[in-house]
């Protein structure tokens, strides 16, 4: 067989002169070189460190640059004169008067307005306000620091509530004086993360105004060294300035606890979507997929787990304080990724059906509660905190397996039932701290340190989802109840938003 013949075209032939001159080129490239580098280790330790800073600071700005590119900003959401179908206003003429008075629209301070008005003249830029001293207050959550946690946390409902000069105010003093680049405090990851991170993210999302944004990532990178621990499992409390942090001392054996490590995972979720950083996101992964591979005494989330050694500290299960809003936040995972996260739907529902073989049981008289499991035992006492659950049974009927929506819907409604009535068994029809089922008392608080009520929305946020659900009158009755109890404090921040919207169609 004849070799084919080579095609290719020759390789030119250089000349002497074009060979000599390629040996200068070579030539003067290697002295520069080596000049360059003679210069280098002669320059001063300064002058290296100098270079190399502004070569940094080169790299930082790039890489800025390509951050920007990452997910477009949301368009501004125009703002309505109140948000909801009708324009946010109910049909009925009785209704719409009870919700002015509580949003406050007319001649007299009310609720909303009443509480943000006397905020805004006694304790402007102060975390929280002391109603009977009329001055400013803290509390170590927030590290003792001016961080204007009221102002942050009402933004939302100060929107929804179509009290937008209010809103202008909040956000005015946020502008000028919200920032964490000099806070040298301790704070609880988990408040801040709700009420900081939430309450920007919210205002975010409703008003569109890009600083809201900023403020949020500024506050959600001082967080981040909370993460680092043996496990991943974060700190309870973290200082913004040195990322030094730790557990609460009364907590059991160092542990973290479920519903503060529980409760990152909607707002982080949204750091990671808005700003096109990972981390955020790979954060509450994370701790999800730890948990997923532990074991659990009959199914059931103990509240303590220690972040250095992955164990869970003391078996104690509770829906209501330490535990709560992990199970909440799994099941708004699932509705907030358009149902598409189904392995926080699974979770969420292989809890509520422990919790239901172990923890949900009936009084001798039908009424339904959630006590607490406590070493093997069950504790029957129910917490103001616990009444969550209602609504939360009924937010997630919709994709309850088995067909299961009517019976978790009727379970709410029975929750709601029992948290009414620890409301309407008081003196002053306002539910306690937390109530017994037992030794012939039902629904009613015991102890002393129980009998006291601190403007938790719990009750109120229920009564909310079952009107939604069922439109029964009686919730909005229930709701209008509780407002009416309007003689014994004014400070209604935390639940007449509520109350509000509960009174809407």
């Amino acid at each position: 067989m004849m070799a084919l013949a080579d095609t290719r075209y020759p390789e030119p032939i250089a000349t002497k002169e074009e060979e000599e001159s390629l040996r200068d080129k070579i030539r003067a490239d290697h002295e520069r070189a080596l000049q360059e580098a003679k210069e280098k280790l002669r320059k001063s330790r300064a002058e290296l460190q100098a270079e190399i800073q502004t070569e940094k600071v080169r790299v930082v700005e790039e890489l800025k640059k390509k951050k920007d590119v990452g997910p477009r900003p949301l368009p501004p959401v125009p703002m309505p004169k109140l948000v909801g179908v009708n324009d946010g206003e109910p049909p009925e003429p009785a209704v719409k008067e009870k919700r002015d008075k509580i949003r406050e629209v007319g001649r007299q301070p009310w609720m909303m307005k009443h509480a943000w008005d006397s905020y805004r003249q006694y304790g402007w830029g102060h975390n929280e306000l002391k109603p009977l001293a009329k001055k400013g207050h803290t509390t170590n959550i927030f590290g003792n620091s001016q961080m204007g946690a009221t102002i942050v946390d009402a933004l939302d409902s100060l929107y929804i509530m179509g009290l937008h000069e209010e809103f202008k105010d909040g956000q005015e003093w946020i502008e000028q004086n919200l920032d964490f680049t000099g806070v040298n405090a301790e704070v609880s990851v988990f408040e801040v993360n709700i009420r900081f991170i939430g309450g920007l993210l919210a205002a975010y999302y409703l008003s569109g105004q890009e600083v809201f944004k900023l403020k949020a990532v500024q506050l959600a990178e001082k967080l981040l060294p909370a993460f680092n621990t043996p496990t991943g499992i974060p700190w309870a409390m973290v200082n913004l300035k040195s990322g030094v942090g730790r557990n609460w001392g009364w907590a059991s054996a160092g542990s973290s606890i479920l519903a503060e490590f529980g409760t990152l995972h909607m707002e982080f979720v949204h750091l990671t979507y808005l700003t096109g950083n990972p981390v955020y996101y790979q954060k509450v992964m994370h701790i999800r997929k730890l948990l997923a591979k532990m074991d659990r005494p009959n199914g059931l989330y103990p509240n303590y787990l220690n972040p250095r050694t992955g164990r869970w500290g003391q078996h104690h299960t509770s829906v209501g304080g330490l535990g709560d809003s992990f199970y909440e936040y799994l099941l708004k995972a699932w509705l907030m990724s358009d149902k598409t996260d189904v392995e926080a739907r699974k979770t969420y529902d292989d809890a509520i059906e422990a919790i239901e073989r172990h923890l949900i049981r009936k009084s001798n008289s039908g009424l339904t509660f959630i006590g607490e499991w406590k070493n093997g035992h069950l504790e029957r006492k129910m917490g103001h905190l616990t009444c969550f659950a209602g609504g939360m049974f009924a937010l997630g009927a919709d994709g309850s397996p088995d067909d299961k929506a009517g019976h978790y819907l009727q379970l709410g409604a029975e929750i709601a039932h029992t948290c009414h009535e620890s409301y309407d068994r008081t003196v002053l029809k306002l539910g306690p701290e937390a109530f017994k089922f037992d030794s012939g008392l039902e629904a009613v608080a015991v102890r002393q340190n129980e009998k006291y009520y601190i403007l938790r929305p719990e009750v109120i946020e229920t009564y909310w989802y079952m009107w939604r659900f069922t439109h029964d009158p009686k919730y909005r009755q229930w709701g209008w109840e509780a407002a009416q109890v309007r003689s014994l404090t004014r400070a209604y921040v935390c639940v007449c938003v509520c109350v509000c919207v509960c009174l809407s169609v």
